[in-house]
């Protein structure tokens, strides 16, 4: 600022010509000329530092285009910049949206998105749904964990989703997580969009039991009705991760915090379920909405439940009320679960016997010792006599 203030004082001397004094200040005459200019325009303060930026830019955000943006982010704050971006695409599609990346920069500007902490990432696991290339080939179920309403009362939301599509099928809130009040919403769930050909689940009640073959109530209904259980392996949620995905938007969506009573918060989980299956764009779908991608299954619920369908060659036997089983006279005891249930043994040597419920492998049964498991028994070695 000294040397561009000297630089004046020198010209109006009038003493040297403006190429001279550029050459004695070390600066083009086009700077010259540009500082002589500005002093007569402004004073002093023509000389003081410009910012380079441009007066204006045309890929600048106009305060219409900014407020439909940040309207956006307040009505679905877990919502980021491209989806944001992907959602006023589709309401006004005649409109030049900005680059996602513009759009995370006003938010940030706006206070409404936190940076987040850098974590060590782990190597990514296989997708164990992978398979799914279909609509209603799997589908996932579980519950979101339990928590309490503004007035105390317990919550217990089971949610239902296709792992293809992502749709949410059903997010109800059941009085008991037992399989009375859970077989009703499927039974609900099977009426309105058929059966799938996979269920997948975790190992607890009333998905699954200790029983052979990891039966329950829930799941022997399911495979009468021509539907495999797939559970995933303990302590391995990932294994059914994008159902514990959904679980977290549907936390941070509708239950910080939760509503004051069940009532509306069975309201809240409805309205939530629409703007999740039919306005959410989803980066995982190529920005698609699940309800674009999901068609219902072919497979209508029966009116009447049919029979289990067994390998060829079984001998069929019922189970007892007690839940044991009648072989040449002698019971061997299965398991509770299986009470009054049909089961089949399929004769494999002259000893072990595959038992199975329908089309489940559910255990072996030693045939002269009348013992059951899980796993087959190893035959027993045959002792040579000497000579």
């Amino acid at each position: 600022m000294e040397e561009r203030i000297r630089f004046i004082e020198e010209w109006q001397k009038r003493e040297r010509s403006v190429a001279e004094l550029s050459r004695a200040f070390g600066i083009s005459r086009k700077t010259a000329y540009k500082y002589l200019e500005r002093y007569d325009q402004e004073g002093r303060k023509g000389l003081e530092e410009r910012s380079r930026a441009p007066d204006h830019s045309p890929q600048a955000i106009s305060e219409q285009v900014a407020e439909a943006i940040l309207a956006q982010r307040r009505q679905h704050p877990t919502w980021g910049a491209r989806t944001i971006r992907e959602r006023l695409k589709r309401l006004q599609p005649d409109e030049h949206w900005p680059a996602a990346s513009t759009m995370g920069e006003l938010l940030k500007q706006e206070g409404l998105i936190q940076p987040r902490h850098k974590r060590r990432r782990t190597p990514p696991a296989s997708q164990p749904l992978a398979h799914a290339t279909a609509p209603n080939q799997v589908w996932s179920a579980d519950f979101k964990g339990w928590f309490r309403c503004g007035d105390g009362v317990r919550c217990d939301p089971l949610t239902i989703s296709d792992a293809y599509s992502r749709y949410l099928l059903r997010c109800r809130i059941v009085d008991k997580t037992d399989s009375p009040h859970v077989r009703a919403v499927f039974e609900a769930v099977f009426r309105e969009y058929g059966l799938p050909e996979a269920i997948r689940s975790d190992n607890g009640a009333p998905f699954a039991s200790p029983a052979p073959g990891g039966l329950s109530q829930l799941s022997m209904w399911w495979l009468q009705l021509g539907i495999r259980h797939e559970r995933i392996d303990p302590g391995c949620p990932q294994q059914n991760g994008r159902h514990e995905r959904l679980h977290l938007s549907l936390l941070q969506d509708t239950l910080n915090p939760p509503a004051a009573n069940r009532r509306q918060q069975q309201k809240s989980f409805l309205a939530w379920e629409r703007v999740y299956n039919c306005e959410r764009p989803h980066q995982a779908l190529e920005w698609k909405t699940p309800s674009e991608l999901y068609v219902a299954s072919a497979r209508e619920y029966p009116a009447k439940l049919p029979e289990l369908d067994y390998p060829p060659g079984v001998h069929l036997r019922r189970i007892s009320q007690q839940g044991s089983l009648k072989w040449h006279g002698e019971r061997t005891f299965l398991s509770e679960v299986l009470a009054r249930q049909m089961v089949g043994l399929l004769e494999t040597d002259e000893e072990f016997f595959e038992v199975y419920y329908g089309p489940l492998l559910i255990g072996w049964f030693d045939g002269r010792s009348h013992a059951f498991g899980a796993e087959r028994p190893r035959p027993k070695k045959k002792h040579k006599q000497k000579a």
